[in-house]
């Protein structure tokens, strides 16, 4: 990324809440339509962005809905540590060793210890993934919480990762993850897609109404 602090932001707000279209772009980061245009066009032409078309997209014609864009994997990388390759190295070695496993349950474990006290054990489920969602927003994730169909689950969804590079080596991580998730929110979680197996966003969907915690799981992705 170059030091132009402005575009740093679109292509950050865009990472965590695309789709998103240039009017709420201009309108969330407080600049003109002239100057979102011009960022976006470079955000593009670095290959950084994409312009977003839905299942069922069609030609667009009068009342058609404004264009919105998504990161592409190397937007989602322009964000990542610069550390990335040596700590993909250090997994490599783990695996390799056998250790892989034993590493990512104790960093689990003190994920858990780090976020859990920042989220209140008797408030309202959708309170506790917000406060979830704000815990990791602290720690460098671009995150955001959206309702899922029929009011009865929210999504929390994450457009940047700050271990990208180590999650896509060590899918470990991930299920790991998700199951810290489960395990602060004492309730079922279940992660839909994730930025390490190519989906633009990680999702995870969490029931709202759930009292009775059960085991996370996993969809596999092809």
């Amino acid at each position: 990324m170059t030091a132009d602090t402005t575009k740093d932001r679109v292509l950050s707000l865009i990472v965590s809440a695309g789709p998103i279209t240039a009017a709420s772009l201009a309108s969330e980061l407080g600049v003109t339509p002239a100057a979102i245009r011009r960022h976006l066009s470079a955000l593009i032409l670095e290959g950084h962005i994409v312009d977003h078309e839905p299942a069922g997209h069609q030609a667009r014609g009068r009342g058609r809905p404004a264009h919105s864009y998504v990161a592409t994997p190397d937007g989602q990388q322009a964000l990542a540590s610069a550390y990335a390759e040596v700590a993909v190295d250090a997994m490599g070695f783990l695996r390799e060793s056998g250790e892989l496993e034993a590493f990512v349950d104790a960093k689990s474990l003190q994920f858990e210890a780090e976020l859990s006290p920042q989220v209140p054990k008797d408030a309202p489920m959708e309170v506790r993934v917000q406060a979830l969602s704000d815990a990791l927003g602290k720690r460098g994730y671009a995150t955001s919480v959206r309702p899922g169909p029929g009011g009865i689950t929210v999504q929390l969804c994450q457009g940047h990762c700050p271990v990208q590079s180590i999650a896509q080596s060590a899918p470990e991580w991930c299920e790991a993850e998700a199951r810290t998730f489960s395990r602060i929110l004492d309730v079922h979680v279940q992660r839909l897609s994730t930025l390490a197996a190519g989906a633009h966003v990680c999702t995870t969907t969490i029931p709202v109404a759930a009292t009775t915690p059960v085991a996370v799981t996993t969809r596999k992705e092809g």
